[in-house]
């Protein structure tokens, strides 16, 4: 995949009017490549692990990223990563710096992988991740989710998308 390219977002199909259905088509084990990407970068608070403020924080901050038309519907990501049992933090790409909002820039290898089913399962999935990192001979530098769905949209279509994505590096190399 190019550089700084994302795989479709299909925002097509979108009966709740909130999150579209996800078409995970080209998302499942795919390798991203990031070079001074631009994120959008929030935090958020949570009780051990349980989000408390996720649903006003994004929306808030979607709502900035629309209003600075910075937002490519079809190349769209959330990349989380929990730092602590207390909060999380949030990478919203896009296509260019948002005023007043914290701007970050990624770069690093990625690989995708899409799971299905409650969040519960995320330490699972972490551990599965892992051994598909490291079956190809590198290993996770961090872990992130892009959690396609919110729990209202996820119920209403009847399953949870999830994609991992792994920040990745060969075997062997620091974190450096």
């Amino acid at each position: 995949m190019d550089t700084n390219r994302l795989p479709r977002y299909d925002v097509s199909d979108n009966p709740t009017h909130c999150c579209p259905r996800f078409n995970s088509q080209g998302w499942d084990e795919q390798e991203l490549h990031f070079k001074a990407k631009r994120f959008v970068q929030v935090q958020t608070r949570s009780l051990f692990h349980f989000p408390l403020n996720m649903d006003s924080v994004f929306k808030k901050t979607l709502a900035v990223i629309d209003q600075a038309k910075a937002r490519d519907s079809e190349q769209f990501i959330v990349l989380s990563y929990d730092p602590s049992a207390w909060t999380a933090i949030h990478y919203f790409a896009v296509d260019r710096d948002v005023a007043g909002q914290k701007m970050v820039k990624l770069s690093g290898d990625y690989l995708t992988k899409v799971y299905e089913g409650p969040f519960s399962d995320i330490s699972n999935w972490v551990r599965h991740m892992a051994s598909l990192v490291r079956s190809r001979g590198m290993r996770v530098r961090r872990s992130y989710f892009f959690y396609t769905t919110c729990p209202k949209c996820a119920k209403y279509y009847g399953k949870n998308p999830v994609v991992a994505v792994a920040e990745v590096s060969p075997l062997g190399h620091s974190n450096t």
